[in-house]
């Protein structure tokens, strides 16, 4: 499972750097700068996560079984948060209209924010 969770981190944490690039050089000519700062959020986010996945693949203070639950809740929560936040940024350039698929971003922060919750809670518990 390690590796499949530092694997993971390496992908993310690659198509971050990929897209941050994209975001910008690639879509400065064609959004106005708001888009461009919420795009580069979305980015931020997967970056911070990715390391979190990196770090997560490396831990001994979390069971197997907690590891695999927030392997899950963080790689949900980027594709939710961060890959809505793209499209929402980018949504002046497609004929469809993302804004209407808006709800996944909290619900992806919610995954998120869980995920550390449990690790959190999983490094307290392992110190007292």
């Amino acid at each position: 499972m390690n590796k499949t969770i530092f694997s993971t981190g390496i992908v993310f944490g690659t198509l971050a750097v990929i897209l941050g690039a994209f975001g910008a050089h690639g879509l400065e000519k064609l959004v106005d700068a708001d888009a461009i700062q919420t795009y580069e959020t979305g980015v931020r986010y997967q970056m911070y996560h990715a390391l979190l996945l990196l770090i997560l693949a490396n831990t001994n203070f979390v069971n197997e079984k907690k590891k695999k639950i927030i392997f899950h809740l963080i790689t949900l929560g980027i594709i939710l948060f961060s890959f809505s936040i793209f499209l929402l940024a980018t949504n002046d350039l497609t004929s469809f209209d993302f804004k209407k698929i808006g709800l996944l971003t909290p619900l992806g922060g919610t995954l998120l924010i869980l995920g550390w919750i449990i690790l959190g809670f999983r490094a307290f518990k392992r110190t007292k």
